[in-house]
């Protein structure tokens, strides 16, 4: 605590106690619950468990209400909870390909093996305030069960050799960024980490940056998928593997030219995304930066801020923006003081030298 801040402890005080009451609203109102903010905002709850790095529904729900929607707050004391949590181990790598899709569209082929799946969406409704009950309009999607697993639609350009391969068993071992420090340049694995807990604002901002000549990416949107995927962990002491539970995630796949270079033949390259919940627009702009930050590897020119890795992945984290951002808020006295006094010194500096080169000046005659 800055020391300028220990006298205006009960001023704290009482300025928590304002936070509390301004927080709950009008007592007369019934208090959110968190179900309801589970089940009615599930996007939201989505990004914080996305950006807080921790799949908790409910600690989710409860960061939105304690911080009264504001997300970013939300996201902070989200994950400042999880640095307190005992680590037990890793679980396997999340298999997608097993996933029990719930929505599944591509935006390159319109026939696809398992078709296009709707799902739950906002694409595909009017974008007006619904005043009232609206009465809910019949689906036109089967009622039909949606099989266990369905095909990757990537795969119809890999089988015509196309597109790259994905080898994930070659992948290294991956670093743990939340006890590791990111280090430059960092390989795929890594920024991948780091995009996937990045700000969803920023990423978007940096996606969008790329389609406008920012990076010369030309994208299509190979597969999106949504549904829930099996967590799979091998404790030391049983030494088999065993399924302790599932999680909700969207995958996003794109579809970039890549014209040949660096000993590759033309083909079509991939960009990656991958998010808690429901998060398609995080995982396709996700994706998009993961393909533009390839550059050097595939021997693009690297003259975007949206493949500058270091700044891309420097600034993406909205608990540490935000963190810089609003210290500022904090008492900066001292430092002002100084600020202040040097500048009325150079300020003085500045007169003297002045007033000197108009005496040295020669008169002018009329």
């Amino acid at each position: 605590m800055y020391v300028a801040v220990k006298g205006g402890e009960q001023a704290i005080s009482r300025s928590l106690e304002l936070l509390a009451e301004a927080r709950r609203g009008d007592p007369s109102i019934p208090e959110l619950s968190l179900d309801q903010i589970r089940e009615q905002l599930r996007l939201g709850v989505a990004r914080v468990m996305q950006e807080g790095s921790l799949y908790d529904e409910e600690l989710a729900a409860l960061a939105m209400r304690q911080a009264a929607g504001d997300m970013l707050e939300a996201i902070f004391l989200l994950r400042a909870y999880r640095t307190t949590l005992p680590r037990f181990g890793y679980t396997r790598p999340l298999d997608t390909n097993a996933m029990r899709v719930r929505r599944r569209v591509s935006g390159t082929f319109k026939d696809i093996p398992g078709g296009q799946v709707l799902g739950p969406t906002y694409d595909y409704t009017q974008r007006l305030l619904e005043f009232g009950n609206v009465a809910s309009e019949p689906s036109t999607q089967s009622d039909a069960p949606l099989p266990d697993a369905m095909p990757r639609v990537l795969d119809l350009l890999d089988a015509e050799a196309l597109i790259e391969r994905a080898d994930a068993g070659s992948d290294p071992e991956p670093i743990d960024l939340t006890r590791d420090p990111m280090m430059f340049p960092a390989d795929r694995a890594t920024r991948l980490q780091n995009l996937a807990r990045g700000d969803e604002g920023f990423l978007l901002g940096m996606a969008y940056s790329t389609q406008r000549g920012y990076a010369e990416s030309h994208p299509f949107a190979g597969e999106i998928r949504m549904g829930e995927v099996d967590v799979v962990i091998c404790p030391e002491e049983l030494g088999f593997a065993i399924e302790i539970g599932s999680i909700t995630l969207t995958e996003c796949q794109m579809i970039n030219q890549f014209h040949g270079g660096n000993g590759l033949a033309p083909q079509f390259t991939r960009g990656y995304g991958l998010s808690m919940g429901e998060g398609e627009r995080k995982a396709m702009s996700m994706a998009l930066v993961d393909r533009t930050l390839r550059c050097d590897e595939l021997g693009e020119p690297s003259v975007a801020p949206a493949q500058n890795q270091e700044f891309v992945l420097s600034h993406s984290d909205s608990v540490e923006a935000s963190g810089f951002v609003q210290h500022l808020k904090l008492p900066h006295y001292v430092d002002f003081q100084a600020e202040l006094s040097l500048l009325r010194t150079l300020s003085k500096q500045h007169a003297r030298q002045h007033a000197a080169e108009d005496m040295r000046a020669p008169e002018t005659k009329p």
